[in-house]
């Protein structure tokens, strides 16, 4: 395909310069290789031809065959309209347009057999249609063959160009007899043959002109298991490679830092998928390898000491260990719950984030370079080139997707050794996703909570109810509970009717007099120690309710806070929600999470909303919002190191062929590592070819 790459898109018939630009600008399409790759999003089936009198304004689009037996211009000039009368030889429909009347009116001919498409509509009775697709019978001949029409995405701009689907079509017919039959093939033969695949040629075409319902199935089945394999080979490729070029510390004991911590200061029995994830990682730190593990775990779930226990291994083993946070209140957090942890054990740990002293800074930057501090806990402020260290053996990343790609690779180059990497999330992240994300690193999943943990009862509620909720509030607070109430804005918006923060606060300000129960409110437009100082007040008891955006969605610990009220539900993604929810739950009294809502809600948000109320489990929620959402939309995708932008394949929908095609690349990799045979001389062109354009993110995890 490299050869249609270097097809400049400007010189196909029906570009030029000035639609070149308009699709470089609105579509990314430069070449003929990225036309042919702009594939339909939908087709319709234009075998079936309506008569008139079948015709009307509920079908989705029709298709008839007749002629024009006069047009006529009709309004003033600014609203003028032009109407052609269309009969099959039966009965006469109105043609309507309103752009391009000039044009469309010197084009059309009386007496001449005509083949219309479009959406129908009524007005005055009459079924008409409005700016139809209309060619000549006859001047279908000279047409790829198809049963199907394909339709592409366009933009308002490229239609202002008369660039629209249809035109789109027109220029992929032309692109494919122009490479006439020469489209370069991108998988070796043998592993067509072997696959069952057809030919890149017949794909492509098939694709854009399907002759029918049964090979399109197998043009896009070639097109997404390739767009899929490629993405694998690539990161298993890559994988393979780092496991041969990269030594890690071996820690090889486990000793008195791990021993005592575990037998005096554990606080609590760990669960067997904590017990298995510290199994795993020990392997990993022990196999003179360097480990790249992401530990997955829902909110709640003991990820913070799995990775406390993975530090002490780095201790007992002479090394350092950081742990860096994407805000400063999870920092702190952070270092309170591993301090509270250490305690009596005799371990140097420190917090290092923007607010730190520099008098407190220097201290840090001067133990750390010696070796006296052991761990540092902190956020961004890790990365500075002035944070050195005597002999890092081990990077904790929390909420890894947080951070960008360059940030990651700075903090895992502060040795000559490289540390073990431990990324951590509590965004649970599907499978599928997984497998391409981070399909180099090797994936540890925390599966079960602590014992006692209660699972948060969900509810959803109208507006109406809102008298019964504050009911319910009182109650909870009575008992000695606290409340979140989360909003998801704090500007009015002209176009939405969602209450904004400050409202909120006034309507709960009236119902829970803050002088008797305390209302703390915390927004991102706070400053850090204004945000910080009402946290805390919350956290300490002095307010009973949080009324807050979604800046606590990460970042604070309240065990006695147990109930999450979320307003406007219908604007929270899933994945927001579930860790919204994830703020409660956290002690031993039961929690509760309360959806609010208008009545108004589209079809996904009320699918949302359902399987919020249905299960807290987080990975079937994950997988749930993968679906409705696609991975581009998942909070992430793009910081997370890789953007693979799917032309065709979708990871909510073909997870299995997914599945296949990282097995069929492991299984070409494990006999050839680094694509030296002469049979996969193609497949080391291509992943050589598709790496230039992509990220190497091979070494940061």
């Amino acid at each position: 395909m490299s050869e249609l790459a270097g097809l400049d898109i400007k010189f196909l018939a029906g570009v030029g310069p000035k639609r070149a630009s308009i699709l470089n600008q609105e579509l990314s399409i430069y070449s003929y290789e990225d036309l042919l790759y702009h594939f339909p999003y939908k087709y319709i089936d234009r075998t079936k031809f309506y008569s008139i009198r079948e015709i009307n304004s509920k079908l989705p689009y029709i298709q008839v065959r007749g002629q024009i037996t006069g047009i006529e211009t009709l309004g003033e000039k600014r609203q003028q309209r032009l109407v052609a009368y269309f009969t099959d030889g039966e009965d006469t429909m109105e043609l309507v347009w309103f752009k391009g009347i000039k044009y469309i009116k010197g084009n059309l001919k009386p007496n001449t057999d005509y083949i219309v498409f479009g959406k129908p509509s009524e007005f005055n009775r009459k079924v008409n249609v409005v700016h139809p697709e209309i060619e000549e019978a006859n001047k279908s001949n000279g047409k790829i063959n198809a049963s199907l029409q394909s339709f592409y995405l366009t933009t308002e701009k490229m239609k202002n160009s008369f660039l629209n689907s249809r035109a789109i079509q027109k220029l992929q017919e032309n692109a494919l007899k122009s490479v006439n039959g020469k489209i370069p093939e991108t998988l070796p033969a043998p592993l067509i043959k072997r696959l069952g695949l057809i030919n890149l040629h017949e794909a492509l075409l098939q694709i854009h002109f399907p002759q029918n319902a049964e090979i399109l199935k197998k043009a896009q089945y070639r097109l997404k298991f390739e767009e899929l394999f490629y993405i694998q080979l690539n990161i298993l490729k890559m994988k393979m490679k780092r496991k041969i070029l990269y030594k890690g510390h071996p820690f090889a004991k486990i000793g008195e830092y791990f021993n005592c911590f575990y037998q005096n200061n554990l606080p609590f029995e760990l669960t067997n998928a904590q017990k298995r994830v510290i199994k795993e990682i020990r392997k990993d730190v022990g196999s003179g390898k360097q480990m790249n593990r992401l530990l997955q775990g829902d909110v709640g779930s003991g990820k913070t000491m799995v990775g406390l226990m993975c530090m002490l291994m780095a201790l007992d083993n002479g090394c350092q260990a950081c742990l860096m946070a994407p805000t400063e209140i999870l920092a702190t957090q952070h270092m309170e719950s591993i301090s509270e942890f250490l305690e009596g054990i005799d371990v140097n740990v420190a917090l290092l984030t923007g607010s730190t002293k520099q008098k407190d800074r220097r201290r840090i930057h001067e133990d750390l370079k010696s070796g006296e501090l052991q761990i540092l806990i902190g956020t961004h402020a890790l990365l500075e080139d002035v944070v050195q260290f005597n002999n890092l053996g081990l990077v904790i990343i929390d909420e890894q997707h947080r951070f960008g790609v360059a940030q990651r690779a700075r903090l895992w180059k502060k040795n000559n050794i490289p540390p073990h990497v431990l990324v951590m999330t509590a965004t649970p992240i599907p499978r599928t996703l997984a497998m391409t994300l981070y399909g180099d690193l090797e994936v540890s999943v925390i599966d079960e909570l602590p014992p006692g943990r209660k699972p948060i009862q969900t509810v959803h509620y109208f507006e109406n109810k809102r008298r019964q909720v504050y009911q319910f509030m009182k109650k909870q607070i009575d008992l000695g509970r606290q409340i979140y109430l989360v909003y998801p804005m704090i500007k009015e918006s002209e176009k939405m009717d969602y209450k904004n923060l400050e409202e909120g606060y006034e309507s709960v300000a009236s119902a829970f007099p803050p002088e008797k129960y305390g209302i703390s409110m915390v927004h991102g437009k706070m400053k850090p120690a204004e945000k910080d100082a009402e946290m805390q007040r919350f956290a300490q008891g002095e307010t009973k309710i949080m009324v807050a955006t979604t800046v606590i969605e990460v970042g604070v610990n309240v065990p006695n806070a147990s109930v999450m009220v979320i307003e406007s539900t219908e604007r929270f993604g899933l994945s927001q929600l579930h860790q919204l929810r994830g703020r409660v739950g956290r002690g031993a009294e039961q929690s509760y999470c309360i959806l609010m809502s208008s009545y108004k809600i589209s079809n996904e948000s009320r699918k949302r909303i359902e399987t919020m109320v249905r299960t807290n489990d987080g990975f079937e929620i994950a997988e749930v919002d993968l679906k409705l959402r696609g991975p581009g939309d998942i909070e992430g995708t793009q910081q997370s190191g890789i953007s693979y932008d799917l032309k065709i394949a979708h990871l909510g929908k073909d997870g299995q062929l997914l599945q296949y095609a990282r097995d069929v690349a492991q299984e070409i990799l494990d006999d050839d590592p680094l694509l030296e045979k002469e049979e996969n001389f193609t497949l080391a062109k291509q992943v050589k070819r598709l790496s230039k354009t992509k990220v190497n993110w091979s070494v940061i995890s």
